[in-house]
């Protein structure tokens, strides 16, 4: 019997060469820089330096029935699963596993990023966006890989996320 890849083992749906392409035909104009490999909001702070803009962080959450949502909001936002979890109307919330974040956004954990609904044809998953986001400057995205982060304009952001069948839900977080 053949054994099964992991989250990690298996190949991106869609390459970062590829989302940026998709930036580029939709005119929306964006900078991208390359880095070493960052896990957690902690290692990105040591590493980007003077990298003005919005930086955010990202929650693949799920409920108890397996409904999925993508939260982004600004890096050093509190969450408190279980007040956003009321707010949303889904009971509670956890964390979706890295086989859940690969089947439905196409990336693997440290690699969570708007952009990945992308690869989310289906519509399965919820997004989220912190409204104090938009107001913050270019916003910081990793490309669908950790190893790279591209800054582009909030309103960018929104109409990719549109363009996507991913009109997210403004909240203020």
């Amino acid at each position: 019997m053949p054994e099964r890849e992991t989250a990690a083992e298996m190949p991106l749906p869609t390459a970062p060469a590829a989302l940026l392409a998709r930036l580029d035909a939709m005119g929306i104009n964006y900078r991208c820089v390359t880095h070493p490999p960052v896990f957690t909001v902690e290692e990105a702070k040591a590493l980007r330096g003077e990298l003005p803009g919005a930086h955010i962080k990202n929650l693949f959450l799920r409920n108890k029935k397996g409904r999925m949502w993508l939260v982004t909001c600004l890096e050093d936002r509190e969450i408190d699963l279980k007040v956003l979890g009321e707010r949303l109307e889904a009971g509670r919330f956890s964390f979706g596993s890295a086989e859940r974040l690969m089947t439905y956004l196409g990336v693997r954990p440290g690699a969570v990023t708007p952009f990945a609904v992308i690869n989310d044809t289906a519509g399965a998953v919820t997004m989220v966006l912190d409204s104090g986001v938009i107001g913050a400057g270019p916003v910081n995205c990793h490309p669908l890989v950790n190893t790279m982060t591209a800054a582009l304009a909030p309103e960018d952001l929104v109409r990719f996320l549109e363009a996507e069948g991913h009109a997210p839900l403004l909240l203020a977080l």
